[in-house]
């Protein structure tokens, strides 16, 4: 493959994967969790092409194997599952959804 494309697969996996950690740090609700766990499984397709296309990068590669499947998970908790909206509720914040009552 030609080098121009595995710099583009590495750099974007890299600022892709800072994007969505920015957005799950920034806990702005369950949705904008989801849309942050999408864009970590395009993360870890990228660097997964990546490690196994660029010589001895194998072991990022894996390490995004097992990513993506702990990054699909939470697309089907934050977005896909049936139980979602019984766990989002109104839109507030998740954390104040969960505390106790005083």
């Amino acid at each position: 493959m030609n080098e121009t494309a595995l710099t583009a697969l590495q750099y974007y996996g890299a600022v892709a994967a800072a994007i969505a950690a920015l957005l799950v740090s920034l806990d702005l609700g369950r949705k904008w969790t989801g849309y942050a766990m999408v864009i970590f499984v395009t993360s870890s397709l990228a660097l997964i092409a990546w490690g196994f296309l660029q010589p001895e990068s194998e072991g990022i590669g894996v390490q995004n194997v097992v990513l993506l499947v702990i990054n699909a998970v939470g697309v089907w908790r934050y977005l896909l599952s049936p139980h979602r909206k019984e766990m989002s509720g109104s839109g507030t914040n998740d954390a104040k959804e969960r505390a106790p009552a005083a």
